[in-house]
């Protein structure tokens, strides 16, 4: 391809050469050379992976102009090793003026053709390449700001695009806003979309880049978001259509892990999709790197770790290094606790059932999405737009700290593993919390190996639902499965254990307390659904052809049938080495030809704090034996030697890894957690959750088993907030992308936990 501003051509070979260096690391470098008679950029030499540093710079010439590409390997303090590529600009004082002038005008580029450049050297003599410049090129990169902030303007696939819109008017500060929309289940869907050529990327994308992207380019605000999913490219394509159909100019960059089995190195495609939909969860250094080179308005990204993808923009600005792992779990403590939106200031927080989450609708209408504000130091704050509604506390941010991160001790992710024992929380006014203690992991502070995602059939699905009301309701209910039941068995036998069901309306989330007894003859309004999970798609069709029949065949009064059947898909986890991933970067441009500077709408700094208001802090005060928080409500002790609800003594949130559920519980009053403790055993976890392994409603049909011996539970400590966080193994019933239960995500077995009687 030739050069605009010099004529100058690139030699394919050289782009083959370097994707190997970067994907394959064939090479430790390659030396290029400008053929000025053939009048293009050719590899001159290279270096095969034994070379060293000091055999590099023997092979540049004394007086001549060179470009070279070198991996440089290295450890930091951690011992995982780290590669980047460096990019040389080699031009000695003794070299030809003319030799000179036509190397600095191709330089920027040649160096576009070579996607995956980190860091960039220019160099006039020997001494300004030297192995320690090159390695504090590496260690001490640039602080942009002193303090930077990141706003959460969706925290899962559902949310609202007004609520972003919300937060970027009324707080004037931010600098980055982060769409986070991409989950197990989403990714699962994305991928068979894309299976059946639909879009491998969020549909939504165009809806939330109309309503965001005139704001926040006129406010140089930095969208990232990992809608892209198993197309980022296709999203790029397609915010770069709305910003044209708005007028806007703008640059959008993508950055996708790189799966180079999809090509053989002969084409430079957009190698962003496995043959096998395999979706790898990577780290914030290609974020970075977008950032870096581009500066870009919008960052798309496939299968980022959610924290990761608020890390990006703390490292790029506040000049964190890979190795400052501090640094790296307090910016990851923000990223989580940011990363689900508004569950952090008040959403899926209230609970009339609970005195201390009990929340005026009005709080509840207005919620604010969260941002933080995180120094170069560390120092992490969270906060919602001020005059909001919502709440943003001690007790909202407890619960988000805990929310689906299995082992306090040692939270992974890509980045760096955290410990988050010691967190607490300090709050500095009613829309302003402070957040200390998060630090490395003890044991393993940078994972070696990262989670991939691999799409695997799971079988079909076949469902169906009916409603019965009045009298009998319940009675004509079971009377409908019996027969459902009996009708598979009489047309394909053998399946009867593939089916579930349960009743909406008396039982279908579990969610009462053990022996709560229930009136059969009071349930005016049931709606029964059965849900089966069958190796063949004739069995899952033959289940709604059956139940389809009970409109003639069934009990008297049933109605509203709704049936469906589906293909499911599991994502089977794996654990890969890092060296074994790779991701790459790019950028595309509204209205600008490739060889324009392209016009970046990019934050400048904006130091401005509305005012804070300490009016109505939540900090907990101890006053004899009560706790008071600064609203005046006293928080007691529980009563001793008394049946009561948990309800009553804690607050708790459950969220789903996998076939894994998590939940938190967080006494209302810190020193109720030693006796809560002396409860809360892993027996009586399983007890509770025994209830969610039935196979019916009626317990005459449901196969009487013990908890299965696979599910298992692990309960850790949490001091800093005074609080417990459980998991149980494998009780979701496969997990939320093939379950086949109506909570597919386990959410609410916190109200089955809560709702439980104990004695304190």
């Amino acid at each position: 391809m030739a050069n605009s501003a010099s004529g100058m051509h690139v030699n394919d070979e050289c782009k083959l050469k370097f994707l190997e260096l970067k994907a394959k690391r064939n090479y430790r470098f390659i030396v290029f050379k400008i053929d000025e008679k053939a009048q293009q950029v050719m590899i001159e030499m290279v270096g095969n992976p034994e070379k060293t540093y000091d055999d590099f710079t023997k092979c540049m010439p004394e007086n001549e102009c060179r470009y070279a590409v070198y991996d440089f390997d290295f450890t930091p303090p951690e011992n995982c090793q780290k590669s980047k590529i460096f990019f040389i600009a080699w031009s000695p004082d003794t070299s030809r003026v003319r030799s000179k002038m036509l190397y600095a005008s191709s330089k920027d580029r040649f160096k576009r053709e070579l996607d995956g450049i980190q860091v960039e050297l220019q160099a006039t003599d020997p001494s300004e390449m030297s192995l320690d410049i090159i390695k504090g090129r590496r260690e001490n990169p640039k602080r942009r700001k002193d303090r930077v902030y990141v706003g959460c303007g969706a925290g899962f696939g559902g949310d609202r695009p007004v609520a972003a819109l919300k937060l970027l008017q009324r707080v004037e500060e931010i600098n980055y806003l982060v769409l986070e929309c991409l989950a197990e289940r989403t990714l699962a869907d994305r991928w068979l979309s894309m299976s059946s050529r639909g879009d491998g990327y969020d549909p939504r994308v165009s809806e939330w880049m109309s309503l965001l992207l005139p704001l926040a380019v006129e406010k140089g605000t930095c969208i990232i978001t990992n809608m892209g999913a198993i197309d980022p490219v296709g999203a790029q394509k397609k915010v770069l259509e709305v910003a044209t159909d708005l007028g806007l100019t703008i640059s959008v960059a993508v950055a996708h892990e790189l799966h180079s089995e999809t090509g053989s190195g002969s084409s430079f495609g957009d190698q962003y999709c496995s043959e096998g939909g395999a979706s790898t969860y990577i780290g914030a250094a290609p974020i970075v790197e977008c950032l870096e080179k581009y500066q870009p308005d919008v960052i798309i990204t496939s299968r980022v770790a959610d924290a990761a993808l608020f890390l990006a923009p703390m490292v790029y600005e506040l000049g964190w290094n890979w190795n400052d792992l501090e640094l790296l779990a307090q910016g990851t403590l923000a990223g989580h606790l940011l990363e689900c939106g508004c569950q952090l200031t008040g959403g899926y927080f209230m609970h009339p059932g609970d005195q201390y989450r009990d929340m005026d609708f009005p709080l509840l209408q207005d919620l604010s999405l969260p941002y933080a504000e995180i120094g170069y130091d560390g120092k992490v704050c969270v906060l919602k737009a001020e005059g909001s509604g919502g709440i943003l506390n001690t007790s909202t941010c407890a619960e988000q700290l805990l929310y689906e991160i299995a082992d306090p001790s040692a939270y992974i992710t890509p980045d760096v593993v955290i410990d988050i024992q010691d967190v607490s929380f300090l709050p500095l006014s009613d829309f302003k919390v402070q957040c200390i203690g998060a630090k490395p992991s003890a044991n393993t502070s940078v994972p070696e190996k990262l989670l991939r995602l691999i799409p695997k059939e799971c079988g079909w699905k076949g469902w169906g639902e009916i409603s019965y009301g009045g009298h009998g309701s319940i009675q004509r209910a079971k009377a409908s499965e019996l027969l459902v039941r009996s009708w598979m068995e009489e047309t394909v036998p053998g399946v009867d254990n593939c089916i579930i069901s349960y009743v909406i309306g008396l039982d279908s989330l579990k969610a009462a307390s053990n022996g709560a007894e229930s009136s059969w003859n009071s349930c005016g309004d049931i709606r029964l659904r059965m849900d089966g999970l069958f190796k063949l798609k004739e069995h899952a069709v033959q289940l709604t052809k059956e139940f389809t029949a009970l409109y003639t065949n069934g009990p008297a009064g049933g109605g509203g049938i709704s049936t469906g059947h589906k293909m499911e898909i599991v994502l089977e986890k794996l654990l890969v080495s890092r060296e074994s991933v790779m991701w790459k970067t790019g950028i595309e441009h509204t209205n600008t030809s490739e060889s324009e500077t392209p016009e970046h709408h990019f934050p400048v700094a904006r130091e401005k704090i509305g005012k804070t208001s300490t009016d109505s802090q939540n900090i907990l005060t101890k006053r004899g034996d009560q706790w008071m928080d600064s609203s005046g409500v006293h928080r007691s002790p529980a009563p001793y030697g008394q049946k009561i609800p948990l309800y009553s003594v804690a607050h708790s949130r459950a969220g789903d890894k996998g076939n894994d559920i998590n939940f938190s519980l967080i006494p209302h009053c810190p020193p109720d957690i030693e006796r809560l403790k002396l409860i809360i055993t892993p027996q009586w976890v399983k007890n509770v959750m025994s209830v969610l392994l039935s196979t019916s409603s009626f317990m005459e049909m449901d196969a009487k088993v013990p908890v299965d011996e696979n599910v298992s539970v692990e309960i850790y400590d949490v001091k800093g907030i005074h609080a417990l966080n459980v998991v149980v193994r494998n009780v979701l019933d496969g997990g939320v992308n093939c379950s086949r239960r109506i909570d597919r995500h386990g959410k609410t077995i916190s109200d089955l936990i809560l709702c439980q009687q104990v004695v304190l």
